[in-house]
């Protein structure tokens, strides 16, 4: 297969991916630590309420809601749009539900922070618990759609630059040392000026991915920007649905991650979720271009058999 989809094709696409990947979902808990950052102050409280005490605000009416959190009706009702819900009556549904699951031991309660005092037993419990439960958010509010696109874009391209910054380059490294492997033509970029010359070079028949967990870093958006406007097929991975780098991204795939606290920065959950997003953009890639792909494979393990044996690494 050859040559990306372009963008018409890609508003086109979503039916026949939707069949093969299914629809996008997501629980509340995943969907409130995602959307929360880039919501209203006033939201935010709504937002945390919910969250921290589902059964309690599921016996609540819309104004009992909105006289807790000290909000309005009408920032209420906002909120449970802005989380996917057509009104505050679904909301209260899916309340109850998360309430169900964690009483039933299945949803379990937000591990305490980590202390500076804790022992390193308590530290590899509790990071454990903020890993899986990242994992989990992310798996259950990435859009599968999406995803899908995505896939069949890298599949099909000609190049594939992908861009990210700090812990974010290291991600957009393993991405690309990925679909190296299976024969694809891919490079990372974490210098922000070989970024964007690479990036004037990119058009019609070419992917741009952008990795960056704020969707403000300004080093990740200008080469993609540029890669949009050359014609380039545009992804951005981001922590925030509603973020700068989003304007220039034809697909978009969010991350969740766990609360930033001082001794767990929010690059330690960020790096796990964009690492899930990453493998599953290989997998569906490698099972899409599955006839080229496992010889490729197969030939780089061999090229490195030597290596193995030899015990270097």
């Amino acid at each position: 297969m050859t040559g990306t989809p372009n963008r018409k094709y890609l508003s086109c696409v979503t039916q026949d991916v939707k069949e093969i990947f299914g629809s996008p979902g997501g629980s509340l808990a995943a969907k409130v630590r995602t959307l929360a950052p880039s919501m209203t102050r006033s939201m935010q409280r709504v937002a945390e309420a919910v969250a921290g005490d589902p059964a309690g605000c599921a016996a609540l009416t819309v104004t009992g809601l909105a006289e807790l959190t000290g909000t309005s009706e009408a920032t209420v009702v906002r909120t449970a749009r802005l989380l996917g819900y057509p009104g505050y009556r679904d909301l209260r549904l899916a309340l109850a539900g998360l309430a169900a699951q964690q009483q039933s031991g299945r949803a379990p309660a937000i591990t305490t922070d980590i202390a500076v005092d804790d022992p390193i037993a308590d530290v590899v419990t509790k990071l454990a618990y903020e890993e899986q439960q990242t994992l989990a958010d992310t798996a259950a509010g990435l859009d599968t759609v999406q995803l899908g696109a995505a896939v069949a874009a890298l599949a099909a391209a000609r190049r594939t630059d992908v861009y990210g910054i700090g812990a974010s380059g290291l991600v957009a490294q393993d991405l690309t040392q990925k679909l190296l492997r299976i024969g694809l033509i891919a490079h990372a970029h974490s210098d922000p000026h070989l970024a964007v010359t690479n990036a004037v070079q990119l058009r019609s028949g070419d992917v741009a991915l952008a990795i960056t967990h704020s969707g403000s870093t300004g080093d990740v958006i200008e080469p993609l920007r540029v890669a949009f406007e050359r014609g380039a097929t545009t992804v951005a991975i981001t922590g925030r649905p509603n973020s700068p780098v989003t304007q220039y991204a034809d697909l978009v795939l969010t991350t969740s991650t766990s609360r930033e606290t001082e001794l767990r920065p929010a690059a330690m959950s960020s790096r796990t979720s964009q690492l899930l997003v990453v493998d599953c953009l290989f997998v569906g890639v490698a099972q899409r271009t599955y006839e080229t792909a496992a010889p490729a494979l197969a030939a780089s393990y061999e090229a490195l058999a030597h290596r193995h044996r030899s015990g270097s690494r």
